[in-house]
């Protein structure tokens, strides 16, 4: 199993169980973006598997950020290091 989910209300938790390569990523990306459209959350929380993440899964939270930015969706990343944290905070000074 790649990920799990929940649902309470306006929120979506997705939990990534392990760092994803290549030939998971896409499976990955496709199944949190169909979660996405059905839950319609307000709110999603990506957990991900602590240490350097591997760049599969950096790209698929950076794809998940992008999709959620455009449907006006809040993200959180947890479980992440700081390096992977980095991209998804953007400075406003």
């Amino acid at each position: 199993m790649l990920i799990s989910h929940s649902s309470d209300g306006d929120m979506l938790q997705v939990t990534l169980h392990r760092h994803l390569d290549i030939a998971t990523r896409a499976a990955a990306v496709q199944e949190i973006e169909a979660l996405i459209h059905a839950h319609r959350p307000r709110w999603v929380t990506l957990s991900v598997p602590d240490g350097e993440p591997a760049p599969a899964t950096l790209s698929t939270a950076l794809r998940l950020h992008r999709m959620c930015q455009n449907l006006g969706i809040a993200l959180d990343l947890t479980g992440a290091s700081a390096a992977m944290q980095r991209p998804f905070h953007t400075n406003t000074a």
